[in-house]
C-alpha cells in the first residue's frame, strides 16, 4: 500500500526506541521495551497497517500502545485513534511524543484492555500482542465491516489475521506465521506435564 509506505518514510521510527537501540531502529528485530514489552519488527508493523485498509474516515482502537510508533503511524491512516495500554509509562511518553509531532487525532488511555469498559464500536482494531484466542469483546468493538489485525495461537507458532466483522459473525483471514509476545491476561493456560 502506497500510503502505508509513505508514512512507514516519513515518520523517523528511532524517535520512538531507547537510546541504546536508536541505531537498531531499522533492523527486522524486536526492540526491547520497559516491562519486558517489545516492540514490533518493522516488516510486521507494516504488514499490521496494510492489514488494517484504513483511510481517512476510520476511527482505530489500538491494543498495546507500546513506544507509540504504530500509534503515530495509524494517526496519519485514520480519523481518530484510541490507543490502550497497561502501563501508564508507555502511555505517557506516548504522549509526549504525539503532542511534540503535532498528533492530535490520538487519545490514549492506560487500561487492560480485557477489562476495559466501553460501548463505543471501531472500523479497524490493531492488536500488537498475541492472543491465544480471540477475546469475545474484541469482536463487539469492530463496526458492521470493521476489521481487526491479531495474533493468535501457541508460540513459538502464531498466526497473524486479519478477522472482518461481516453481518452477525466474524470472518478469519490467515495472513502468515509470525512469533510475538502475549498480550498480558490473554497467554496460554500453564499445563501440568509429568
Amino acid at each position: 500500500d502506497p500510503r502505508v509506505l509513505d508514512v512507514l518514510h516519513r515518520l523517523h521510527r528511532e524517535d520512538f526506541v531507547d537510546a541504546e537501540y536508536r541505531n537498531l531502529a531499522y533492523t527486522d528485530i524486536a526492540l526491547p521495551l520497559a516491562h519486558h514489552e517489545v516492540m514490533m519488527k518493522p516488516v510486521l508493523e507494516g504488514r499490521l497497517l496494510q492489514a488494517l485498509d484504513l483511510n481517512l474516515q476510520d476511527d482505530v482502537l489500538e491494543i498495546g500502545t507500546g513506544s507509540g510508533f504504530v500509534t503515530a503511524c495509524l494517526s496519519h491512516l485514520a480519523r481518530e485513534v484510541v490507543s490502550l495500554d497497561i502501563h501508564a509509562d508507555f502511555i505517557e511518553q506516548t504522549k509526549q511524543k504525539m503532542m511534540a509531532a503535532g498528533l492530535r487525532n490520538v487519545r490514549l488511555e492506560c487500561a487492560d484492555a480485557l477489562a476495559w469498559q466501553n460501548d463505543r464500536r471501531f472500523d479497524a482494531i490493531a492488536v500488537t500482542a498475541a492472543v491465544t484466542h480471540i477475546p469475545q469483546i474484541f469482536g463487539q468493538w469492530l463496526k458492521p465491516n470493521g476489521r481487526m489485525f491479531i495474533i493468535r495461537g501457541h508460540s513459538p507458532v502464531q498466526e497473524a489475521l486479519r478477522v472482518t466483522h461481516r453481518g452477525e459473525s466474524l470472518h478469519e483471514e490467515s495472513l502468515f506465521e509470525t512469533d510475538v509476545p502475549y498480550l498480558r491476561g490473554a497467554e496460554p493456560e500453564p499445563s501440568f506435564i509429568l
